[in-house]
C-alpha cells in the first residue's frame, strides 16, 4: 500500500502550509511582497478547497506526517494545460508541476519522489506530451532521476 495519497479538500490548510515552506527556502522572505502568509493563504484556502474536491485538470498528492496525526510530510501540485499542438506533442497536453514541499523533519524519508511518481502517472493518465518544472538547486538530482532534462527554453514573467 502507497503511503501517498491525492489530496482531499479537508488537505488545503495544509497544502498551504507546505506550499509555504516551499516559498521560503526558494525565496528566503516569504516571497510574499511584505504581504504576510496568513493572508495569501486565507485568500486562497477557498479556491483551493474548490479545486481539490474536484477532477479537474489540477491534482496535489501527499503523505501524512507518521509523527503528527493530522498533518502533512509531503506535497507535489500540479496542473495539466492545453497548448496548441506541436511535433512531439500533436495533442497540445502540457504537465506543469508547481508545488514541490517537504516538512523539514520529514526529508530524506524518499516522500517527494513517491509523490512525484504519482503526479508523473496522472499526468500520463491525461495524456500530457511533456512535463514542465523550475527546479531549484537542491531538488535538481531528484529530477534529474526522474528524467527530466534541463529545458534551454527561455522564460519571461509579466505580474498582472
Amino acid at each position: 500500500m502507497s503511503l501517498v495519497r491525492r489530496a482531499r479538500p479537508e488537505d488545503a490548510a495544509e497544502v498551504l502550509r507546505l506550499r509555504q515552506i516551499m516559498i521560503d527556502s526558494l525565496w528566503g522572505d516569504g516571497g510574499d511582497g511584505g504581504e504576510g502568509a496568513a493572508g495569501w493563504q486565507r485568500e486562497s484556502l477557498p479556491e483551493l478547497r474548490e479545486r481539490l474536491a474536484g477532477d479537474g485538470d489540477f491534482a496535489a498528492f501527499v503523505v501524512d506526517h507518521p509523527g503528527r496525526p493530522g498533518t502533512l510530510a509531503a506535497l507535489v501540485a500540479g496542473t495539466v494545460e492545453y497548448r496548441i499542438g506541436k511535433p512531439g506533442n500533436p495533442q497540445g497536453r502540457v504537465g506543469y508541476v508547481f508545488s514541490v514541499a517537504t516538512d523539514p523533519d520529514a526529508r530524506r524519508r524518499g516522500y517527494a519522489r513517491a509523490c512525484m511518481e504519482e503526479l508523473l502517472a496522472w499526468f500520463r493518465a491525461r495524456g500530457a506530451g511533456h512535463v514542465l518544472l523550475n527546479a531549484s538547486p537542491e531538488a535538481e538530482p531528484l529530477y534529474t532521476a526522474l528524467g527530466f532534462t534541463r529545458d534551454p527554453d527561455p522564460s519571461m514573467r509579466l505580474s498582472l
